[in-house]
């Protein structure tokens, strides 16, 4: 069993989403019973088995449409009836979607980029915490966040981008949200984000339309200000509000869930002495 985890861990180091099929229960006479496992992949790879024949190859089909929906589900099977098979058993399959972690850059170890890494390492973010300030970088103590004592400019070339990047900019200076803003527009991400007041916001898209950084569709997809309205008033609070527009991006990221602009939720209070 082992070495299908390892598998897994590869596949999945290989930036491709996979789903583990494993039999939960069965009734009767079947090929394998319960704890019989099998990985497929989202190219139609597979590793082990849960007892072949029509049985497994519906259960494949099953386990490319987890992946396409992003969503683990449970499915039973009657061998004889549905698949033909002389057993005659019950199987029962549970299919958990497995994707790499969503990778999460904060640019600015500032009082709410602390406050956002705190509050987002409980869900599935691998975060990575960026600021050349190393006294603020040494501020934050919660497990498992990556710090990288770089500036932005000097780290953003090496940085690995694509749609599981979730980016939030709050560096203590505006001119430099801009630059890792101009940088990181287009690249592929789940979401990009940059705090800061209306204003901040006006002057930003003057001048990345007058300097033809950006095409104004795509200046009006990234969040900002960041995080949704909740009348937030201090760094934690605003933290939050940042975490819930994430997680509704990322869960409406999934095929047939309802979309909502970033329009519909903009945070009004966010203030700059708070970088």
């Amino acid at each position: 069993m082992n070495h299908l985890f390892k598998k897994i861990s590869e596949i999945l180091e290989n930036g491709e989403d996979c789903a583990l099929c494993t039999i939960v229960t069965t009734q009767g006479s079947t090929p394998l019973k319960a704890g019989a496992k099998m990985i497929v992949t989202a190219n139609g790879k597979i590793f082990g088995t849960i007892g072949g024949g029509d049985l497994e190859k519906k259960v494949i089909e099953n386990a490319l449409l987890v992946i396409t929906i992003k969503q683990s589900e449970q499915y039973t099977h009657n061998l004889l009836q549905q698949h033909s098979m002389c057993c005659g058993g019950t199987v029962v399959v549970f299919i958990d979607f497995i994707s790499k972690p969503n990778r999460l850059y904060v640019f600015g170890a500032g009082h709410v980029g602390r406050a956002l890494c705190k509050v987002a390492s409980t869900l599935n973010f691998e975060i990575f915490l960026i600021d050349d300030r190393t006294n603020e970088l040494d501020l934050t103590n919660t497990e498992g966040i990556h710090k990288l004592p770089f500036s932005a400019k000097e780290i953003m070339l090496s940085l690995p981008f694509d749609n599981n990047t979730y980016i939030t900019i709050m560096t203590r200076d505006h001119s430099l949200d801009r630059e890792i803003l101009a940088f990181c527009i287009n690249k592929p991400h789940a979401y990009l984000g940059m705090i800061g007041s209306k204003r901040k916001v006006e002057i930003t898209k003057k001048m990345f339309l007058s300097g033809g950084l950006c095409e104004a569709e795509d200046f009006n997809k990234v969040d900002m200000p960041m995080g949704i309205s909740i009348r937030a008033s201090n760094p934690e609070e605003i933290a939050i509000s940042i975490l819930a527009k994430l997680i509704l991006v990322k869960n409406n990221s999934k095929p047939g869930s309802s979309k909502t602009t970033n329009s519909k939720f903009k945070h009004e209070n966010l203030k700059p002495q708070y970088k």
